[in-house]
């Protein structure tokens, strides 16, 4: 308490009064005392000559021997005061308290020495006569050329106690003007102090959050105006807090919502901000990564020295890694946030894995239909040159060379018409009939149109249907041609013996569109599984006794012309299942696979199932 800043005002101000009363005190203590003594030698003084004036008018004043014992205890009677009335050589000739032939010789005392010389005199001392201390006053009395001394003295404890009393009045008067004084100096000291307390209450109300508390001026002075300043000052730090925040908040959804990951570090090497996107690409926890080294949140050598020459040279680094054998492929870049070496850096992870997937299909579907086309190319021309050579006469082979002809033809018509579908389906441009369609009907006209073909491959094929089963929302006619696709490419890779099973049922799950790489398949551990939708849909599988599937070719055999190898001795163009797939998709459903090379393969589409809206009303 006696360290807060009121009573550090009040204090001072209070030990200021008190010393200044003290003073007081003492000076009017003595100057009453002076006074009084003073008063009281004038009157002695006074008493003085006229006990001298009475003495000399008496008829034994010139008598050398004449004594006056009862003169000076009459006029000590009358004035109430000690009277001595002595000799010039010192001797006692009249006293009035005390037998004078007992005292000593009076010549040395000091105010009849200094009556002697100056007529008067007088002084304050202890008597060892009366054993008190007393005030004596001496003046010369000289009538027909004698001359003796009078001397009359009162008791000086007279002078003090008045002066006590007075001390007493003195001191009562001046604790009452300090307790005024000090509890004024406390008020005071309050008041100034007020309005501290109020900027400091404020204060920590703005630390708390809220920045709409002011001070209210309350005078016009000093106080008033730093009020004013206070309130002006918390007016731009709220706006500029403000401004901050929404740029802040700008920045957040920025960073929470942009594809690329991004990190802060700072000049210790420690991760201080980072994006959704940037825990997601390097497989971390966004809140356990705060605060660590960039070392434990990357786990990558190639990021972690790129950072590190950033830091040493000062400069932007950027470098193309690729994390692991098929995984993701980033451009990392890191620019220094300050400048010069072991700075603060910004790490910057763009994920180009689309972009390369994207470029690695192009390239592959430009490889995949310049092979496809290269080889009936090649067998027309082969078979041109013939016919030119002499071929053309030979009514036996001419024909039979034309007809490979149109084989080839016909096998590059189909390339360009199916190319043409999955480039309209791809875009937009062949809209879907959607209707209510029986599940059979989408189905069971797929299968008997392929089983022919399978039973002259040797294959046992069986269908599976519920009875109750519901209406499906498609296109019928291109469900049974994503159906068929799907059937044909296991009876092509189908050995004799086998068997192909085509089942459906209802199931339930996400029915979202998904992309090229996405087909609906997750990861447990290291197996890849298929993942059902979650809102009610037909399941069809399509199941066979097969070659089986790689698993490094399975994520790519829906792409356009890609082939697996065991699929390059066989026929077909390489587009049926990348049709299929997009014809499912077009439809709100998706389409995945599961193998096991050497053991068969499974084809799961899902297609949404009808639901008819109530009448209104």
């Amino acid at each position: 308490m006696l360290y807060t800043l009121r009573w550090r005002i009040a204090i001072p101000y209070i030990a200021l009064i008190v010393l200044a009363m003290l003073g007081l005190l003492l000076y009017l203590t003595g100057f009453v005392r002076q006074a009084r003594l003073a008063d009281l030698r004038a009157q002695l003084t006074d008493d003085a000559r006229l006990v001298g004036d009475a003495l000399t008018s008496q008829p034994g004043w010139v008598e050398p021997t004449a004594t006056f014992d009862d003169t000076a205890r009459h006029y000590a009677d009358l004035l109430g005061a000690r009277v001595t009335i002595i000799a010039t050589d010192g001797t006692v000739v009249g006293e009035s308290h005390e037998d004078r032939a007992q005292m000593d010789n009076h010549l040395f005392r000091p105010e009849v020495q200094q009556a002697l010389a100056e007529g008067m005199g007088s002084s304050v001392r202890f008597s060892e006569t009366l054993d008190q201390q007393m005030m004596y006053v001496a003046v010369t009395a000289t009538a027909g050329g004698a001359t003796r001394v009078v001397r009359v003295a009162l008791p000086a404890q007279q002078v003090e106690a008045s002066v006590a009393h007075l001390r007493g009045a003195i001191v009562l008067a001046g604790l009452l003007t300090t307790v005024g004084a000090a509890l004024l100096a406390v008020f005071l000291a309050w008041r100034a102090v007020r309005p501290v307390r109020q900027l400091t209450e404020v204060v920590q109300r703005m630390a708390g959050g809220d920045l709409g508390a002011r001070l209210l001026p309350t005078t016009r002075d000093e106080v008033g105006a730093l009020a004013r300043s206070f309130n002006q000052m918390a007016d731009r730090l709220r706006g500029t807090i403000t401004t901050l925040s929404e740029e802040r908040s700008r920045l957040a959804a920025v960073l929470e919502n942009m594809a690329d990951g991004v990190l802060i570090t700072d000049e210790d090497g420690r991760v201080r901000l980072i994006n959704p996107s940037a825990g997601r690409l390097l497989g971390t926890d966004t809140e356990a990564a705060l605060g660590r080294t960039l070392a434990e949140v990357a786990r990558d050598y190639r990021i972690i020295s790129l950072w590190q020459r950033c830091r040493e040279q000062g400069t932007e680094q950027v470098e193309p890694v690729e994390m692991g054998r098929q995984g993701p492929f980033f451009q990392i870049v890191v620019t220094p946030l300050q400048g010069g070496p072991s700075s603060a850096c910004l790490v910057i992870l763009q994920d180009l894995t689309r972009v390369r997937r994207l470029e690695t299909v192009r390239r592959d579907f430009i490889s995949n239909v310049s092979h496809e086309l290269r080889t009936p190319l090649a067998s027309l021309k082969a078979l041109v040159e013939t016919l030119r050579g002499g071929a053309l006469e030979d009514a036996t082979a001419a024909p039979r060379f034309l007809d490979r002809m149109e084989t080839e033809v016909d096998a590059m018509t189909q390339i360009v018409q199916e190319l043409l579908e999955l480039s309209r389906i791809e875009s937009g441009r062949a809209p879907l009939q959607m209707a209510a369609v029986p599940a059979e009907e989408i189905i069971l006209p797929s299968v008997e149109r392929l089983r022919p073909q399978a039973e002259r491959a040797g294959l046992q094929l069986t269908v599976e249907l519920p009875p109750d089963l519901p209406p499906v929302l498609a296109d019928a006619e291109r469900i049974r041609q994503a159906i068929t696709n799907v059937l044909h490419n296991a009876i092509k890779f189908t050995p004799a013996g086998g068997r192909i099973a085509v089942r459906a049922s209802l199931a339930e799950g996400d029915m979202g569109t998904r992309g090229q790489g996405d087909r609906g398949i997750r990861r447990q551990g290291e197996k890849e599984i298929a993942t059902l939708p979650l809102t009610p849909c037909l399941l069809v599988s399509i199941s066979d006794t097969g070659v089986g599937i790689a698993e490094d070719d399975l994520p790519r055999i829906f792409e356009r012309f890609y082939k697996a190898d065991r699929a390059r001795s066989g026929g077909g163009t390489g587009l049926g299942l990348s049709i299929a797939r997009h014809i499912v998709e077009a439809h709100g459903g998706r389409i995945w696979a599961e193998s096991v090379e050497g053991r068969g393969s499974t084809f799961y589409l899902t297609i949404p199932i009808h639901t008819p809206h109530p009448p209104a009303g």
